[in-house]
């Protein structure tokens, strides 16, 4: 793998981990998913292929990979925030925006939020354009408010690698025998899960309302202007195709693609596809 240099940008919460490559080119900001995840497990075939010629910034989100210890809460409006000060940090007026999930979610608010600093966007299944049926929605409000089940439970489950294993390849891959270098990602999920980041993040905590969700970037697809690409495996066990495509219809001009038989981590599961559908749509 390509060279990485870590950068840290002290806050008053804690120490913002940000894993830097290549040194010369367009930057690109690649922003990982909410809970079993940090910036090397989501993006560890795109940071060495885009490095070659890009400016590549990662960094781990509040309370993930080497971002802990993490004093406070990384809702929506402070990882917001987080992005921006990785930018200022790093003096990055504009980069384009890579986001998985939660990071996909965080990638369409900055743009939205702050359209000056986004070049381009590349959303992978991304949250924050989600809603779930009456019942289906408070029995999930209900568990993001009691710790017992958003926390405690999953980070004890997590502690076995024969859950961890049966997890990775049910929820996160279309095809996990697909997969190049499966066994590794198992041993990274782990060490996140043994960390205690098992359970659903604050992020994914706050997102939801007792009635709808508090964090539904729908409305305001339509104001990003910026060239914007939706990718969404078929197999995705947690954002439905539905969901996207309507996404990627709402922002002016996007470009929506499927990716038959993915599931959720599209980045793994099939890197060399999903290198060549980002690295495409960035230089265009």
């Amino acid at each position: 793998m390509t060279a990485l240099r870590d950068h840290v940008i002290p806050r008053p919460e804690g120490d913002l981990h940000v894993h830097l490559a290549g040194d010369a080119g367009p930057p690109v900001l690649l922003l990982s998913g909410a809970g079993l995840d940090n910036a090397l497990l989501s993006w560890r075939h795109l940071i060495p292929d885009l490095a070659r010629d890009h400016r590549v910034v990662a960094p781990d989100w509040p309370k993930q990979g080497r971002s802990r210890p993490w004093h406070g809460r990384a809702t929506h409006d402070v990882l917001l925030r987080t992005v921006v000060d990785v930018l200022d940090d790093l003096g990055i007026e504009r980069a384009a925006v890579v986001g998985l999930s939660q990071g996909g979610a965080l990638a369409l608010a900055t743009a939205i939020e702050h359209p000056d600093r986004v070049d381009r966007v590349v959303a992978l299944a991304p949250a924050g354009t989600l809603d779930f049926p009456p019942g289906l929605h408070q029995l999930l409000w209900l568990t993001a408010r009691v710790p017992l089940l958003s926390r405690t439970l999953p980070n004890l489950a997590f502690r076995s690698r024969s859950v961890v294993t049966a997890f990775t390849r049910r929820a996160l891959f279309g095809d996990a025998d697909r997969v190049p270098d499966l066994d590794d990602v198992v041993d990274a999920v782990l060490a996140e899960a043994r960390s205690g980041n098992a359970g659903s993040s604050d992020w994914q905590n706050d997102s939801i309302g007792f009635r709808r969700m508090r964090v539904d970037l729908r409305p305001r697809l339509p104001d990003i202007r910026c060239p914007t690409l939706f990718l969404q495996g078929d197999r995705d066990a947690g954002v439905p195709v539905a969901t996207t495509r309507a996404a990627a219809a709402a922002v002016p001009g996007a470009r929506f693609v499927l990716l038959p038989g993915r599931g959720r981590w599209s980045a793994r599961e099939s890197p060399d596809e999903v290198n060549t559908l980002v690295r495409d749509f960035l230089d265009g």
